[in-house]
């Protein structure tokens, strides 16, 4: 590690970007430690259950940092999460226990640290999971990142708002409790750095009073390990009802998805040959109207692994979020040479009018009005297509780059 560069110790609740940030300071030579909830070593007795037993826990690991020192807390909180169900926690009471359980555990390992940790150490944490390890480390005189996920309580205030122009849909809709917003508000002044993935996140946050000094816009790294490379997207000359334009939509079917917009949108399109394709757990209660209408397919929740078909057989991705961190899906879409219609509330992956579309507002005239182009220009999307390639921008290196950026920039 560069004498100038500080050591990192890196604190996360479950796979987010599939480890990114450790796996960058990692390679740059600047992890000190990870610390998570629950992390399955390649020999771990986990591996050998049936691959439908406990599968999103089996993946909390990366090849990247087999060699990494890494603190988990597996029993603990296999313990923790029987002791939510005998208490019948749910909700926000059981996510801001889970994120507390997370704190202590882990200002445990903190506090015991066993290598000596230098002046110049830097304590990452995301954000609602951040609060006591920032308390400590200023005590310590350390320096504090905070990874923040969402837009925060922007983010909160829009969904809010949509629940009350869209009543019909009858979401299942609980506000976080106001402690819930006190807390993140102490870990955004605790920290030095706020990283967001997004320039929305980032206004989002300004609204909210955060200097923007302090916040650091460092885009998603993703690594695409699914991607068939003998994979070429072919479009045909012209679509029919015999060969219709088939649009995916793929996450959790929300309102904060902008799935009220997109729904009025199938109905505006019902008569021209389009076919949509509704991948993801079904949050809202949809329309009878609808479900009756053969040209909606809502495909329920699937794997991961599974994903990758939809990707190949659409035509066209569809994010139109009303607020989101990022939105790693898009990334997962260009990978597979899919072009994207996309809202500006999230991650910048779409390039308007070169791999995609980029909505001015989430509504339904306005998603009609892009999928209307797309389908009378085939060709146009083609072209997308063939421009979804370019990944430098979300690369683990460009990742490296910006750490070591803030890293120096904090020492100025």
């Amino acid at each position: 590690m560069k004498e100038s560069l500080s050591t990192w110790l890196c604190f996360q609740i479950g796979a987010r970007e599939h480890y990114a940030i450790p796996r960058a300071l990692h390679h740059q030579g600047q992890l000190g430690g990870l610390i998570t909830d629950f992390w399955v070593r390649s020999r771990s007795p986990l591996n050998y259950l049936p691959k439908s037993y406990l599968t999103n826990l089996r993946e909390r690991f990366h090849p990247e940092l087999a060699d990494a020192s890494v603190y988990s807390f597996n029993q603990s909180l296999f313990q923790f999460e029987l002791a939510q169900k005998i208490k019948t926690k749910t909700g926000w009471e059981k996510i801001i226990a889970h994120n507390h359980w997370f704190q202590e555990q882990a200002l445990e390992v903190l506090k015991k640290y066993t290598h000596p940790l230098p002046s110049q150490t830097t304590i990452f944490a995301y954000s609602y999971a951040a609060l006591k390890l920032f308390r400590y480390a200023k005590a310590q005189g350390w320096k504090t990142v905070l990874g923040q996920i969402d837009a925060g309580l922007v983010h909160q205030e829009i969904i809010q708002q949509k629940f009350v122009n869209y009543p019909n849909y009858h979401e299942n809709f609980e506000l976080a409790p106001a402690e819930y917003w006190q807390d993140w508000l102490e870990e955004c002044f605790l920290a030095d750095k706020i990283l967001v993935n997004s320039s929305w996140s980032k206004k989002a946050l300004e609204k909210k009073g955060m200097p923007n000094k302090k916040i650091y816009i460092v885009p998603l790294a993703y690594q695409n390990s699914t991607f068939d490379h003998n994979f070429i997207r072919k479009y045909p000359p012209s679509f029919s009802h015999k060969r219709p334009l088939k649009v995916l939509f793929l996450g959790r079917i929300t309102l904060g998805k902008g799935i009220a917009a997109l729904l009025e949108a199938t109905e505006l399109l019902q008569d021209e040959p389009i076919e949509f394709w509704f991948v993801g757990s079904v949050k809202i209660q949809v329309p009878q109207r609808i479900k009756d209408n053969k040209k909606i397919k809502f495909l329920g929740a699937v794997s991961r692994s599974t994903t990758a078909q939809y990707y190949q057989q659409a035509d066209l991705f569809l994010f139109p979020t009303l607020s989101d961190g990022f939105g790693l899906t898009q990334l997962e879409a260009q990978a597979w040479q899919l072009p994207i219609i996309a809202s500006p509330f999230c991650g910048e992956v779409v390039k308007d009018n070169i791999n995609g579309l980029t909505l001015p507002e989430v509504n339904g005239n306005e998603i009609t009005k892009a999928l209307s182009f797309c389908l009378k220009n085939p060709n146009k999307l083609q072209n997308f297509a063939r421009n979804s390639h370019d990944f430098s921008e979300f690369s683990l290196d460009n990742l490296q780059e910006q750490l070591v950026k803030l890293d120096l920039e904090r020492k100025d």
